[in-house]
């Protein structure tokens, strides 16, 4: 499971920031007193001295408890550790944040805002990036980016496209995937065009979260690498090209698609856990993740049967990096930092890969990282439902952002309901 967070209308913020500018809005909302000085990246003990007693407002999806639960334990280490807390400022939207940073830069907050680290990537890391809302480059002078995989994983350094340029701090792999009740379906559909072909056999038996959540819009995306004319398209500005014509083969899918869906597609499951307790349930048979341990975990924690195993379409599934930023205008950049570093530890990793915790994939070479922990990660048993890296497959590269705002955007005007 991606954890990565839900995505936003990006060009509403902006036209906000541009309006609240306009009008004014430094005059009423006076930027406080300096938090403390920016940390001097080159000096690591420099930046442990000065996150010391500092809190952090982790802004972070929290509609996933397993999710809420890691993000805690980790809180717990970096505050036992280095005198640092950590608050979960549980998001239903990632943009939310984004949109808190776009306000508070509108009133003129530019040092001692609220928002300390955002879980981000794809559309809303770019908007951040393009508009000078992010601290650093910080990334890369952190101790534990040494035990990073940047030849091997090259999302770790480009997030849907966009060089991160030592911006936003990689903390999970993901590649989407799909899973089915072995009780129920013997016959997994192996393409876009099977899923169909599929569904006109068993009408009903699935469905996919209501866009623009993450997860319903990585299947939208999903879907258009597969059945566009020339997916080298989608990995320029969708402004460069006709996207009338780009996108037209997948609304032409979708007409097809969304009468055979769960309740006709006349409703959708909300989130991924929506959508897992249907499949727990019953009322549907096959679902998908970003995460290649989701399945197994869900079993390991009585979220779903035993006979549930995974698969993947033979062309490849979407795959991408879960990162964490530091907005410019952060109170505790020091410890943002300290956080972020102890996240790609070798020890956070090995837990996070535990399919008994979150089953999320390490962005670490392990040829990198110590032997001990190296003996930890090879001994995980990833779970009876999960896809060993060779049955995963080929890993397509995401899509320019830019392309999510169109799909997202059209799909509401097709299919929208009201939540």
């Amino acid at each position: 499971m991606t954890f990565a967070t839900g995505t936003g209308d990006m060009r509403k913020l902006w036209a906000g920031l541009w309006m609240a500018t306009a009008l004014g809005a430094t005059a009423v909302s006076p930027a406080p007193a300096l938090a403390d000085p920016a940390p001097d990246i080159g000096n690591w003990d420099a930046v442990l001295e000065q996150a010391r007693g500092q809190t952090v407002y982790w802004h972070a999806w929290g509609g996933e408890q397993r999710i809420n639960d890691y993000i805690a334990w980790a809180g717990k280490q970096v505050s036992d550790r280095y005198d640092v807390s950590v608050v979960h400022v549980k998001l239903t939207d990632t943009a939310d944040a984004v949109s808190k940073v776009v306000s508070e830069k509108a009133a003129g907050i530019d040092d001692g805002a609220a928002v300390d680290l955002i879980w981000i990537n794809g559309e809303n890391f770019a908007a951040m990036k393009r508009n000078g809302l992010l601290f650093g480059p910080w990334v890369e002078q952190t101790p534990n980016f040494a035990y990073v995989d940047v030849e091997g994983k090259p999302t770790v350094r480009n997030d849907f496209t966009i060089p991160t340029d030592g911006l936003e701090a990689p903390w999970g792999m993901a590649q989407f995937s799909f899973y089915y009740d072995s009780a129920r379906v013997t016959d997994t559909p192996d393409s876009a065009q099977a899923l169909l072909e599929w569904l006109v056999k068993h009408p009903g038996r699935f469905t996919y979260p209501q866009p623009p959540d993450f997860m319903g819009s990585s299947f939208l995306k999903q879907i258009l690498v597969e059945v566009v004319a020339d997916a080298s398209v989608l990995q320029q500005p969708a402004d460069q090209t006709d996207a009338d014509a780009v996108l037209a083969p997948l609304w032409g899918y979708l007409e097809d698609l969304q009468p055979l869906l769960w309740q006709g597609g006349k409703a959708y499951p909300q989130n991924a856990a929506n959508m897992r307790a249907l499949m727990n349930d019953g009322a549907i048979d096959i679902a998908f993740s970003f995460s290649p341990g989701e399945a197994s975990s869900s079993i390991a924690n009585f979220e779903l049967p035993d006979t549930v195993r995974s698969f993947v379409f033979t062309g490849g599934t979407l795959g991408n990096t879960n990162f964490v930023a530091i907005p410019y205008n952060a109170s505790a950049k020091a410890g943002a930092m300290v956080l972020a570093d102890f996240l790609m530890s070798p020890e956070a990793q090995v837990m996070k890969q535990d399919p008994d915790i979150l089953g999320s994939s390490t962005v670490l070479d392990l040829a990198k990282i110590p032997d001990d922990v190296r003996a930890q990660f090879e001994a995980l048993d990833l779970g009876i439902a999960t896809l060993t890296p060779q049955e995963l497959g080929k890993a397509l590269p995401e899509p320019h952002p830019s392309w999510m705002e169109l799909v997202e955007t059209g799909w509401q005007s097709r299919y929208g309901v009201a939540p």
